[in-house]
Parts: structure tokens; sequence; C-alpha cells
């Protein structure tokens, strides 16, 4: 194979192929420098936000830190409010514990009252939270420890300044949060690590002299709590320092008891609530620190961890970033491929052409270039034509064959004549009632097909005169009728079908076609600024359990009428659409057997005099 000559035929002498191979280079490289630009921003972003979610779950510790210091120091004005509790407290501290239960005793028998007790406080204290592992009670006056346990045990622990450090540990003591004493916790037998303490004093109520130490510890375990909410947002650890950097509360669970290994890095983060990459170690670090307990609450995050974040975000971008360096050199080679197409076909045309074939033709109907480029080649070898074979001097015409649809229309008036001729037939033969049920028939659907501008509530209520006669006349007069109606009100313009379909409602479920004294009135009227319209009968009446199912269908709006018909459901709707939700119609029963009333409410411009004209039949 002649590679040279592969390359000239399909490169050097193509200009199309040099053209997509010159987009697809710039295409490609393009989308790669964008796709870099936009993963390095959007990883950047997003350890941004992993950040600032860690931030957020140190916030939740700090808060919740906040509330145990909050209940450390509520626990001493809690039991000053008491005045026999607060002189308890005192005896309790400033004698021995022996002489202090003699107290209790000889109180008891004096008055017979268990009165207020100190030490039950401060067990019920310890009962009533939960963060709380242990209470210690300082006595500075008896050099003495008296630690509450969770698990209901007191101890009496004396600490002489000359056997012990405690008395000067607990000097030292001061508000902030911080590790349990290791002196105090060692006197008190271990009580246990994972642990922050808050120190308040405690004073005489009288004489504001200081008769020792509260000290709270609180479980540090207790402090995951707070990040109930954050588990799944937040990545990295969270650690609670004490001011000299123990650390008091580990994520990991790697430091309890030791000092933070990042504490000088830390240092160099000056913010009060602040973060950056740190080049050592490829951590992120972030800061909050609380000036009224002391601590600080400090966030790590490897650069591990804030990869995993946006590895997806890195596949997403380069599968994106693939597809549309496919897309983006696909299409346009495809419409770049079609173009070379129309011109390779140019190109054999006036090859052919020039071989004598003056019969083909392009046939591009396009409008570009090319299209251009072909039409006006096929016109001069048209006009090239013309001067050779005079056959085609003419124009081509084109012929159009019109199919005439034909519409079967049929004439409302023949109809109306095809009914009089049988209505007359049946009258000569003697069908007198035939002829009259012809005739009511005719009438009605002619109300019904001719088309009024106006359609008032006189045709409303002629169309059910006309529709009630036709079933008069069916039962041998075993149904009567009563039309009643205001006469000012009759040329009031209703929606047509709006009163007929509760006339036929009562005909196909109410009438009582082997009884005698069938009757149905109907009744209009203004009534309180509307008019109102009752059709009431004296049928079959409906069941309770039916006139709930019926009154529920009536509420459930925007719904099509069951049976797609001119139903109870389908006037009411219509009646709600045009005059809004408090028009309609109404159903009463008194029960089966009872009768049927219904009322149509339409609206109405203002009160007349009225006047009643009434239509009977039967």
């Amino acid at each position: 194979m002649d590679i040279l000559g592969v390359y000239r035929r399909t490169v050097k002498n193509n200009l199309f192929t040099k053209t997509i191979l010159l987009f697809s280079f710039i295409t490609i490289v393009t989308i790669i420098a964008f796709s870099y630009f936009m993963f390095v921003s959007m990883s950047q972003s997003t350890v941004r936000r992993e950040l600032d979610n860690q931030k957020a779950a140190m916030s939740a510790i700090d808060r919740y830190i906040g509330l145990r210091i909050g209940e450390a120091s509520s626990i001493m004005p809690d039991l000053y409010r008491d005045d026999a509790l607060s002189l308890d407290l005192s005896y309790f501290l400033l004698n021995p514990y022996a002489d202090y239960v003699r107290y209790r005793l000889d109180r008891y028998a004096q008055t017979g009252i268990d009165a207020a007790n100190a030490k039950s406080y401060f067990k019920n204290v310890l009962e009533s939270r939960p963060d709380i592992r242990a209470l210690v009670l300082y006595s500075s006056e008896q050099q003495a420890l008296y630690a509450y346990h969770p698990d209901g045990e007191f101890r009496v622990v004396p600490v002489n300044a000359s056997q012990s450090y405690v008395p000067d540990a607990m000097a030292l003591e001061n508000a902030n949060v911080s590790e349990p004493n290791a002196w105090v916790n060692r006197a008190l037998g271990g009580i246990g690590e994972a642990m922050y303490s808050v120190t308040v004093p405690v004073n005489d109520k009288q004489s504001f002299k200081n008769l020792g130490q509260l000290t709270v510890w609180f479980d540090s375990g207790r402090l995951h709590q707070a990040l109930t909410a954050y588990e799944q947002e937040f990545k990295g650890d969270i650690f609670v320092l004490s001011a000299d950097g123990r650390v008091l509360f580990d994520t990991s669970g790697r430091y309890y008891g030791q000092r933070f290994p990042y504490a000088q890095r830390l240092e160099l983060v000056y913010d009060v609530n602040s973060s950056g990459p740190a080049p050592e170690n490829g951590l992120y670090f972030n800061k909050l620190a609380s000036t009224a307990g002391g601590y600080t609450v400090a966030g790590i995050l490897s650069e591990r961890e804030a990869a995993e974040s946006y590895r997806n975000l890195q596949r997403t971008i380069v599968t994106i970033g693939a597809v549309c360096i496919v897309f983006a050199i696909l299409v346009p080679s495809l419409f770049i491929f079609n173009f070379a197409k129309r011109t390779n076909r140019i190109i054999r045309l006036t090859q052919r052409v020039k071989r004598g074939d003056l019969k083909t033709r392009l046939k591009d109907t396009k409008e570009d270039e090319l299209g251009q480029i072909a039409s006006s080649f096929d016109d001069m070898l048209d006009e090239l034509n013309q001067y050779i074979d005079r056959v085609y001097k003419a124009d081509i015409k084109q012929k159009h064959t019109e199919l005439a649809a034909l519409q079967a229309r049929v004439n409302p008036h023949f109809l109306y004549n095809t009914l009089e001729v049988i209505r007359m037939r049946a009258v000569s033969q003697g069908a007198k009632d035939v002829g009259e049920m012809i005739y009511s028939l005719s009438m009605l659907f002619k109300s019904f097909v001719q088309q009024k501008e106006k359609h008032t509530l006189k045709d409303e209520l002629e169309a059910c005169r006309l529709y009630l006669e036709l079933f008069r006349i069916r039962y041998k007069d075993r149904l009567a009728y009563d039309i009643q109606a205001d006469p000012q009100l009759l040329d009031l313009e209703v929606p047509r079908l709006s009163v007929q379909p509760i006339v036929e409602n009562y005909i196909v479920h109410g009438i009582r076609s082997r009884d005698e004294d069938n009757r149905l009135v109907i009744f209009a009227d203004r009534e309180q600024g509307d008019i109102a319209v009752r059709v009431r009968d004296n049928g079959r009446g409906i069941p309770a359990d039916k006139l709930r199912e019926l009154h529920a269908g009536l509420g459930r709006s925007g719904e099509e009428p069951e049976g797609g018909g001119f139903g109870l459901r389908s006037v009411h709707e219509r009646l709600r659409l045009l005059y809004g939700p408090e028009y309609g119609i109404t159903v009463h029963s008194g029960g089966q057997g009872q009768g049927t009333s219904v009322e149509i409410r339409y609206p109405d411009s203002g009160e007349e005099e009225r006047h009643v004209q009434s239509i009977s039949g039967g």
C-alpha cells in the first residue's frame, strides 16, 4: 500500500480532512484546559465546603459545651435560693462529716422533719443530668473531698496538705474548662478518662466566705450527641483542647489524656474562627476558641479525606469532558462530511456533463452556498437543453389534483318537516297521543339544535315542559307537572341545560311508573339576591347513604362528571365555574319514598316585584 499516496488523497489534498484535524486539535486542547481549570476551581470550592461543614460541627460542639458550663454554673445559684439548704451546705463544709451526720440526726429527732439536705441535693443533681460523670465537692476548711459517683456511691476522702497535693491543686483551679485534676482523680481512686471538668466556687451565703469548690466532671463521650446532625456532612476529626493544650474530646479517640500533637501549628491560626491549608503534613486546620470557657475547638482535615469529597467530581469532569470532546468533534465532522459529500456530487456532475450527459441534475433543495451553486448549475443545464431540444421549450407545469371532501350536512328544517309528516300521518290514523308526542319531540329537538345568541330561563323552562309533556302522554296522565316562575325572571340569561337534566334525572330515577299520583313542581323566584329554581317531586326519594355519596360527589370539583353526560355533577360544576363556588345545586331528600327537592341557584342583579306565572300539565 502506498502510504504517501493515501496521505496525499486523504489529508494533504483534502481540504475537509485538514479542517477536521485542525478543529479537533483546537477543541481537545481547549476542553482539556477548561476541564483542568474547572476541576481546580471546583475542588478548592469543595475543600472550602468541607471545611465549612466541619466548622458547623465544631460550632455545635461549642454550643453543647456552653450549655454544660451553664448547667455547672447554675448548680450553686439554685442551691443559694433555698436558705435552709444553703445553711445546711455551710455546716456540711465547715465541719467533719461525722459531726454533720450527728447534726442532721439531732435536727430530725427534735423536729421530726427531714429538712433540706445539701448531700441529697447534689445527689439529685447528678442523677438528673446524665452528662455529669461525677460531682466533686472540696472543703477548704476540712481539706476533704466529697465525691458523688453515677453508681450512687458517696465517698469522703481526707486530703491533708501534708500528705497530698490536692489542696494545692484545688487552689489553682479556675473557671476554665479543663482536664480533671490528676491528683484529685488519683485520690478518688481513678474515676476514668475522657472527661472534662468545670469548677465553680462555693461561698457562704451570709458571710460570702469561700468554703471550697465544686468541680463538675462531664463525660466527653456525650459530646458525640452534638454531632448527630452532622455525621454525614463533615469529614476529618474534631478535638476539644484545654487552655494548656490537653485533649478533652477527640472524635478519633487517639489523643485522650495527651497533649495535642499539632498545638504549635494551631497557634499559627490567629483568628477565632478561621481555616487554611497546612503545607506540612498535608493537613487543613479549623479553629474555634472560646473566650468564656478558656477551651479551643480544633478541626483537622487531611488532603486524602478532602480528595475523597471531590473524587466523584473528578470522574464527572473527566466523563463530561470526554463526552464534550466526542460531540464537539463528531457533530461538526458530520456537517463537514455532509458538506464534502455534496461538494463531491457537484464535482462528479461536472465530470458527467463534460462527458456529454446533459440530463443529469443535482436537485439540491438546500438554500446554503452549495445549494445555490447546485441550483444555478441545474438552471444552466435546463437553459442549455432548451436550446438543444425544442421539444422542451414549454415550461414543465405541475398539475395539482384537489380532492374535495364532501361533508354530509343534516338540514334541521328537513328533520322538522319529516317529523311533521309523521305526526300528521299519526293524527290521520287516529293516534292523537302519538301525534302529540311527535310534536313535543319536534319542538324539543328544535330547542336543542337551534343556536340562539341568548339562552333565557324561559327557553330552559320550555324545554323542561316539552320533555315532561312527552312523558305525561307516555304514562297516560299518571304524571302531572306544574311550572311556576316570576315573569320578571323569564328573560334572564341562564346556561343551557341547567334545569332540564334535573327533570330528566327525576324521570330516569325518581318516577313511580305504576302509581297514579306522580307529580313534579318547578318553581323559579328571587331569593336573597339570587335566582332560585326548585325542582320538587313526590318520587322514590334518595336513601340516606346514597344522599351522602351524592353530596360528597358534588363537593369534589375539578373532575369529569361520571358517564360523561349532563347529570347533577355536570350542572353543579358548570354553575360553579361560571358564577363561583357559592352557586350550583343542592339536593334534599327525606329518604326512601319521601320525594326529592333539588335547588339550582343563579346570580341576580337586584330585587323586583314578583308576579308568578304558572304552567301546569296533567
